[in-house]
């Protein structure tokens, strides 16, 4: 039985855009709550999926920091291309460590990166974090047990060397945060056990912009974008924007 997945979206409502990054292993169901509410505010925002996410698993494993760089820039471009001059980013966790990246390599308007590693995790540990997509994609499709269990053995077979490469993107983007100048909202759930909390005040401290905000939720984990929290980050994100020195 084929289960439909989260899908890239677009939501239009005006002249301000932002472009919402999902994590590693996410797809833009990470971001699509906070989209429907900067909807409502009168913001357009845009969700692109990276090459490998949103499908199934096996697929994932032959893409890298590469392919997913340049569909963030796609992202990027579409907006333009529709005609949004000034484009803001919010990302999560790998997403945020790409709005950091477009902050000093193109015009953006504002960067909310969200639980953003700066640290480098073990290769070990990364790939447990895919095993476990792997599983959960499987269980979404409706697979029995001895199904997965058997797909399971087959998917590790497949070496993922990228994960190297993820390592690099990250540790290379660190090095570069204090090239950005662009207003930045450091956002950080203090339960976050899948990164180094203290990844946000590596951002922080070194982000050069004057206006720079860092804020810490206190009952959110990881994802905080689903998570109980939500809500208030929401109105905290609109907030920064509506700070910003947009042109309209």
């Amino acid at each position: 039985m084929r289960i439909s997945m989260p899908k890239p979206f677009t939501f239009e409502a005006g002249k301000r855009a932002v472009l919402l990054l999902h994590g590693f292993t996410g797809n833009s169901a990470d971001v699509r709550m906070l989209g429907r509410y900067l909807e409502k505010k009168g913001y357009t925002s845009h969700a692109p999926h990276y090459k490998g996410h949103g499908v199934p698993p096996e697929e994932l494993v032959h893409t890298g920091p590469e392919d997913w760089w340049k569909d963030v820039m796609e992202g990027y471009s579409f907006l333009k291309n529709k005609g949004y001059e000034e484009i803001a980013v919010a990302g999560l966790s790998l997403g945020g460590v790409f709005s950091l990246k477009l902050g000093y390599t193109v015009p953006v308007k504002g960067i909310i990166p969200m639980c953003a590693p700066m640290y480098i995790k073990s290769e070990e540990v990364m790939y447990q974090g895919v095993l476990d997509y792997a599983r959960e994609y499987k269980k979404h499709e409706r697979k029995s047990p001895e199904v997965i269990e058997e797909e399971m053995k087959d998917f590790q077979k497949t070496p993922m060397g990228t994960l190297k490469a993820l390592q690099g993107l990250i540790s290379d983007v660190r090095e570069h945060v204090d090239m950005i100048y662009t207003p930045t909202f450091v956002v950080q759930a203090r339960n976050d056990h899948m990164i180094n909390p203290e990844s946000a005040n590596i951002i922080y401290k070194n982000v050069e912009s004057d206006f720079k905000e860092i804020k810490w939720y206190e009952e959110s984990g990881h994802v905080i974008t689903l998570d109980k929290e939500r809500e208030q980050l929401h109105e905290d994100i609109y907030m920064f924007l509506e700070r910003l020195n947009w042109q309209d």
